[in-house]
């Protein structure tokens, strides 16, 4: 994909970290992109995060920050505003996630985002060598390793995921 791709697949390729892309068909309506992606890869959803965008309260000022959680639990907001030193977090406007990001939502990447983001992934992806992540648009994924992903986010673990 040299050369081409999305800013997300360019993100890894300068980063030179090993990683898989898989590609599937994105059906429009189908509901939760990611359950989609992980029926449609046929992988375990617990391995399969979603990139969520959430606003937060910090030091006197709003700022966008990014949570990665499976596709098959939902965001702790309490919890992601405790791992990074807020009051309270709470969802994003779709249109400033676009605007920040540079992507559309069902194909938001924690990789190659417009602006850098602090971004926390959920911890109970520690328990996988490699997890899925949107690579940039509908139907595109990139398996990488976790430690990878954080390294090229600046990221950090924290339990985020809330299931049930």
């Amino acid at each position: 994909m040299s050369g081409k791709g999305t800013p997300a697949t360019r993100a890894a390729e300068a980063a030179r970290i090993t990683y898989r892309m898989h590609e599937y068909e994105h059906v429009a309506g189908s509901g939760s992109y990611g359950q989609e992606a992980a029926e449609a890869l046929g992988v375990d959803a617990t391995r399969v995060h979603k990139t969520l965008v959430a606003t937060v309260e910090r030091n006197g000022r709003s700022e966008l920050v990014v949570a990665i959680v499976p596709v098959d639990a939902q965001l702790d907001l309490k919890a992601l505003a405790i791992a990074i030193g807020a009051k309270r977090a709470d969802m994003a406007p779709p249109a400033d996630v676009e605007r920040t990001t540079g992507y559309v939502l069902g194909g938001v990447s924690p990789l190659g985002q417009r602006k850098r983001l602090t971004t926390v992934l959920d911890d109970g992806a520690e328990a996988f060598d490699t997890i899925y992540v949107s690579a940039g648009r509908r139907g595109l994924e990139i398996e990488l390793a976790p430690a990878d992903l954080l390294r090229l986010t600046g990221g950090r673990l924290a339990p985020l995921a809330k299931r049930g």
